[in-house]
C-alpha cells in the first residue's frame, strides 16, 4: 500500500472521527507494511496501540478495504527504542486486532456495516454509571453522584446570566413543561455546566421519582456506537426514550456525525411527543453550529434559547466575594487586603474558571508562606495568569478573524472594493479595532489600506447603530469579540 493511498485513508478518517481524536490517535500511526491481509502500524506506545485497537479498529479496517486493499487484521508495533516497549521477539507485532466479522455477515437492520460516528471511548460522565453486566439501567443512572459544588445556592447571579438562571430555576421546579427544549449557550467558563448540574440537583430534591438522565453529547455518541456494535439498538432506544428529563451537555460535539445526529433527532422527537423535558447546552447558538443538520437546529430553536453573556465587572466581583466566604471555611485566619478582589475582577475578565482558580491559588500560597493576601503577594503569585490576561489584540488579528468569519479574503477587507459583502465586514473590523485595541483612528485607517480617519469613524458609528436594530450584526460582533478575547 502506497503512502499516498494511506494518506487518503487518513483524510477520510479525519472527517469521521473529528480533529481532536484524529490528532491524538490516528495521526501518530505509521503504516509499516501490508501483507497477507494484515496491516502493521508503528505506534509510539503500547497504550496507544491498545487504545486504537479497541476503539478505532473497525473504522480503520473499513476504510482500508474501501481503498481497495484486502485487510482482515490490524497489528501494532511499538518502536524498538521506545521505553514503553516490553520484551518481544524481533519483527513480531506486540498485539493484533482481528476484524469481528466480514461485512457480509452483518445484518443491515441490526447494525450498519460502516457506522459513521466511531470515536474513542470518552471518560465516563460523573452522572452516568454502567452496571457490572454491561447493561445500563435507569436505577444506576439515578444513583450516580452529582457535583455538590454546582447548585443554585452557589450560583452567583448578575445581569449577564440572570435570564439563564431564571429559566433554569423554572425548569428545576419540575412543573408543567413550558420551555422545551431549554437551550443554554455561551463561551467557556460562563456557567453552563453549573446551571445544568443545579437543575439536576433541584429535580432530584423536588421530584426524586423522576428519571433524570444527564450526560455529555460525546457520551451519547459513544453509547450509540456501542449499541450499534453490540446490536443492542432496542436497549439504547428504550433507555433514552424512557427518561422524564434528558440533559445533554456540549451538543456541538455531535455536529458532523450524521448517524448520531439522526438518532438524537429521533430521540428528541420521541421525548417531546411524550411531553418530557429536554435541556441542552452548547458553546454557541444552535443556528451557529457548523455541520449541525438543519432539522436538528430547527428542533433546538423551537424552545427557549438563552445566551449566557460574558461576565461584567460587578458579576466577577460578586463571584470572588462568594468564593472568599467558601475559602474562609478552610483558611479562617487568612486576611485579604482592600483592593485585591477589585484588582482581580478587573484583570481576569474572560473566564470565570480562571478567576476562581486564581483565588484558590492565592489562598493556598498565602497559607503556606503565612502572609496576608495583599497586592504584592497577588502579583507575585499570579504573575503568569496576569501576564496571560494582558495579551494584546492587534488590528491584523482582527482583520484575519473577520475575514475568516465572513469567508472573504483578507485583501478584500483592506482593499478598495465597496461592495456591501466587503464593506460591512470591513466596518465590523474597524469597529472591533476601535473597541479592542488602543490604536487611534488614523492608525486604524492606515492599516485598512490607508483610509482616512473619518472613514473609520463613519464605519464605527454605523456598526454601533446597526447593533441596536439588526440582530444578526449584533450576533456577529459578539461572536467575533468572544473569539478574539478567548
Amino acid at each position: 500500500m502506497t503512502n499516498d493511498k494511506w494518506g487518503s485513508v487518513r483524510q477520510r478518517l479525519l472527517k469521521t472521527v473529528g480533529q481532536n481524536n484524529f490528532t491524538t490517535w490516528i495521526e501518530p500511526l505509521e503504516l509499516q507494511n501490508l501483507d497477507d491481509g494484515i496491516a502493521v502500524f508503528n505506534v509510539p506506545t503500547n497504550f496507544m496501540g491498545n487504545y486504537v485497537g479497541q476503539n478505532f479498529s473497525d473504522l480503520i479496517l473499513h476504510e482500508l478495504n474501501m481503498s481497495g486493499e484486502h485487510v482482515q487484521r490490524l497489528a501494532f508495533n511499538v518502536a524498538v527504542n521506545s521505553p514503553s516497549r516490553p520484551a518481544a521477539k524481533s519483527g513480531q507485532p506486540l498485539f493484533e486486532v482481528v476484524q469481528n466479522a466480514p461485512a457480509a455477515e452483518v445484518e443491515p437492520e441490526d447494525v450498519p456495516a460502516t457506522p459513521a460516528d466511531v470515536v474513542a471511548q470518552p471518560k465516563a460522565s460523573s452522572f452516568v454509571e454502567t452496571s457490572g453486566n454491561g447493561k445500563d439501567t435507569l436505577e444506576a443512572l439515578q444513583a450516580a453522584p452529582l457535583d455538590p459544588r454546582f447548585t443554585f445556592d452557589t450560583f452567583v447571579v448578575g445581569k449577564p446570566n440572570e435570564l439563564a438562571h431564571a429559566a433554569a430555576r423554572r425548569v428545576g421546579e419540575a412543573g408543567p413543561v413550558t420551555f422545551n427544549p431549554l437551550v443554554l449557550y455561551g463561551g467557556v467558563g460562563l456557567g453552563k455546566t453549573h446551571l445544568m448540574h443545579a437543575i439536576a440537583w433541584e429535580l432530584k430534591r423536588s421530584k426524586p421519582d423522576l428519571n433524570v438522565l444527564y450526560l455529555s453529547a460525546e457520551q451519547f455518541m459513544y453509547r450509540f456506537v456501542q449499541a450499534l456494535r453490540e446490536r443492542k439498538m432496542m436497549d439504547f432506544k428504550h433507555l433514552f426514550r424512557s427518561v422524564d428529563v434528558l440533559m445533554v451537555d456540549d451538543v456541538q460535539f455531535i455536529a458532523g456525525k450524521d448517524s448520531t445526529q439522526e438518532e438524537f433527532f429521533h430521540t428528541f422527537n420521541a421525548l417531546v411527543d411524550q411531553n418530557k423535558q429536554i435541556i441542552i447546552s452548547a458553546d454557541r447558538a444552535p443556528g451557529e453550529i457548523k455541520e449541525l443538520e438543519e432539522r436538528v437546529k430547527s428542533r433546538l430553536q423551537c424552545g427557549l434559547v438563552v445566551d449566557l453573556h460574558p461576565t461584567d465587572y460587578e458579576l466577577r466581583l460578586g463571584i470572588l466575594q462568594t468564593k472568599v466566604q467558601q475559602h474562609r471555611q478552610t483558611f479562617p485566619d487568612l486576611q485579604i487586603a482592600d483592593g485585591v478582589l477589585e484588582f482581580l475582577a478587573h484583570r481576569i475578565s474572560t473566564n470565570v474558571r480562571v478567576l476562581e482558580g486564581a483565588l484558590t491559588r492565592l489562598f493556598a500560597f498565602a497559607s503556606l508562606v503565612g502572609r496576608e493576601i495583599d497586592m504584592e503577594l497577588t502579583q507575585d503569585c499570579l504573575a503568569d495568569v496576569l501576564r496571560a490576561s494582558e495579551r494584546k489584540i492587534t488590528v491584523e488579528e482582527i482583520q484575519r478573524k473577520v475575514s475568516e468569519y465572513y469567508n472573504i479574503r483578507m485583501s478584500d477587507i483592506i482593499g478598495p472594493k465597496r461592495l456591501r459583502s466587503y464593506a460591512r465586514p470591513r466596518q465590523v473590523a474597524m469597529y472591533l479595532s476601535k473597541q479592542l485595541t488602543s490604536r487611534s483612528l488614523p492608525e486604524i485607517g492606515r492599516r485598512f489600506g490607508g483610509r482616512d480617519h473619518t472613514t473609520v469613524m463613519h464605519g464605527v458609528k454605523r456598526i454601533e447603530e446597526l447593533r441596536l436594530i439588526d440582530g444578526q450584526i449584533a450576533e456577529d460582533v459578539e461572536m467575533l469579540r468572544r473569539a478574539l478575547e478567548a
